[in-house]
């Protein structure tokens, strides 16, 4: 049997908060994003959502667990690093749905969740009003030596969605690598959708 899916608002959004950590910490330990993870980073950056008006998690379920989640509000709502290219952009900041993370376990991958998560953001930011919706990716060297066997970009994946990737829409974010114990700047480069 596959996994439930749900979208989430509200109090039942913020109790799974403490899962969408997890998963984060689990799934973004992988390439590209390498991410060493922690609780006070994971704080600092899901807090984002509870206090955001119109934020949104949707959940996958395998019997009581969360296996994967994805998540989005307006970007009006996000930090002004993610803000800041939208300013200086063609596009209207109050008119975007910020798509945050989407971590899936490996289990459950290719069973159609991705476009899942995407379908229910995107109808989200339908009815919201807003019109584009945008995500960010970190940026790696196109052949790294720590690449690991079998890897395969979701460029193909974003682009049949209807994403495309804007060079011009670019932000720094910090994290520590896994690893390593400072924090240490990594270049995101933003994927747009026009919805109408």
């Amino acid at each position: 049997m596959s996994p439930s899916v749900a979208a989430v608002t509200g109090d039942e959004l913020s109790a799974a908060l403490p899962d969408i950590a997890r998963l984060r910490m689990a799934v973004f330990r992988d390439f590209p994003y390498l991410y060493e993870g922690s609780a006070e980073y994971e704080e600092r950056y899901l807090d984002t959502y509870l206090r955001a008006p119109g934020a949104l998690a949707v959940l996958a379920h395998d019997g009581g667990h969360v296996v994967g989640a994805s998540t989005a509000l307006p970007l009006v709502s996000e930090t002004a690093e993610l803000q800041a290219p939208f300013l200086a952009s063609e596009f209207d900041p109050a008119r975007v749905l910020y798509l945050g993370e989407s971590v899936l376990l490996p289990a459950y991958r290719g069973q159609g969740l991705g476009h899942r998560f995407f379908d229910e953001r995107e109808a989200h930011a339908a009815r919201l009003g807003l019109s584009l919706t945008a995500f960010c990716a970190v940026q790696r060297p196109q052949a790294p030596p720590n690449l690991p066997f079998g890897f395969r970009s979701l460029h193909g994946f974003w682009r049949s969605r209807g994403y495309v990737e804007r060079p011009d829409l670019h932000t720094t974010l910090r994290w520590a690598d896994v690893g390593e114990a400072e924090e240490t700047p990594k270049v995101m480069r933003f994927w747009v959708r026009r919805l109408v």
